[in-house]
C-alpha cells in the first residue's frame, strides 16, 4: 500500500511512494525538524536485503509509484536526477567500521588519518603528486602535470650562462643540499662549444670552454637535500614499517596534509 506522509511523532516521519513529500522538502508545518531513534531491525528503500544484516539496512530508492520514479543514480557534482540511496549534506561521522563492498566515489579531496589497506584481492590505486589547472592556450582543455619522482629528496637550478664561466648557486643551499652530491648537465647555445665544469667551490660552479670560446649555454644543476633524513628507497613490510622517521614524510594516500 502506498501513502504519502504519516507522522508517527513530532520528530520521526514515515514515508513511502507517490512523489517527494513536502515534509522531506523541509517547508511547512509538517517539515521533520527533530530526530529519529531507530532500534533495528529497520529497512528503508527496496527490500533487497535476503536476510538481517545491520541495525539499518538503506538499500536502493527504487519507487515505481513515484514522480519522478526514483531508480538508483550514478554521480555527479549537482542535484542527481536519480537519487541516492544514501546522501549528507554535510559531515558524516562513523563510529565503527566502514565496509564497502563497491567502489568509493570522492568528489574533493580524501583524507585519511589512518593506514588505507586494500583487501579482499582488491588493489588501491597507486596515486602520484599531480596539479590540474585550466588549459592556458586551448579554451575547454585543462592541462595536468605529475611532479617528478626518484630515489632522494633533491632539488634542482637552472638557467642561462652567458659571457662568463661561473654558475651561483642561490645563497641557501649552502644549508639545504650537500654540496658532494651536486651534479651539472650543461647544454652550449648558438654554436659549438666544449665546455666542461672545473671545479664546484663555496657555491660556486666553475666552468671552462676549451677553445677559449665565450661561453653561452644552458645549465641544470641537481642535488640531494640534506635538511631531511636520507630517503630509504626499498624496505620490507608494509608503509608503517618504513624504517626512517616517518615524521619527515607526507605521503600520498596515507597520510598526506596531515602535520605532525
Amino acid at each position: 500500500m502506498a501513502f504519502n506522509v504519516d507522522t508517527l511523532s513530532s520528530s520521526h516521519h514515515l514515508i513511502h511512494g507517490l512523489g517527494f513529500p513536502i515534509a522531506v522538502m523541509g517547508t511547512g508545518p509538517t517539515a521533520v525538524r527533530g530526530s529519529s531513534y531507530i532500534e533495528g531491525p529497520s529497512v528503508f528503500g527496496a527490500p533487497i536485503f535476503p536476510n538481517t544484516w545491520a541495525s539499518v539496512m538503506i538499500g536502493p530508492m527504487i519507487n515505481t509509484d513515484a514522480t519522478p520514479p526514483l531508480i538508483p543514480g550514478g554521480f555527479c557534482y549537482g542535484p542527481p536526477a536519480n537519487p541516492f540511496s544514501l546522501a549528507t549534506i554535510g559531515s558524516a561521522g562513523i563510529l565503527g567500521n566502514l565496509n564497502v563492498s563497491a567502489d568509493t566515489v570522492v568528489g574533493a579531496n580524501l583524507l585519511a588519518q589512518g593506514l588505507v589497506i586494500g583487501s579482499c584481492g582488491r588493489d588501491i590505486l597507486q596515486l602520484k603528486k599531480d596539479f590540474d589547472i585550466p588549459h592556458p592556450t586551448k579554451e575547454g582543455w585543462r592541462l595536468t602535470h605529475a611532479c617528478v619522482e626518484g630515489p632522494e629528496a633533491a632539488v634542482y637550478y637552472r638557467g642561462n650562462l652567458v659571457g662568463n664561466n661561473e654558475i651561483h648557486l642561490p645563497e641557501y643551499w649552502t644549508k639545504l643540499v650537500n654540496s658532494d652530491s651536486i651534479t651539472v648537465n650543461i647544454t652550449p647555445k648558438n654554436y659549438h662549444q666544449n665546455i666542461i665544469v672545473t671545479k664546484i667551490d663555496n657555491n660556486v660552479i666553475y666552468l671552462s670552454e676549451e677553445n677559449g670560446l665565450d661561453i653561452n649555454c644552458y645549465y641544470l644543476a641537481y642535488a640531494e637535500r640534506i635538511d631531511t633524513e636520507k630517503l630509504i628507497v626499498e624496505y620490507e613490510g608494509e608503509i608503517e614499517d618504513y624504517p626512517g622517521d616517518n615524521r619527515q614524510r607526507s605521503i600520498a594516500g596515507y597520510n598526506y596534509d596531515i602535520k605532525n
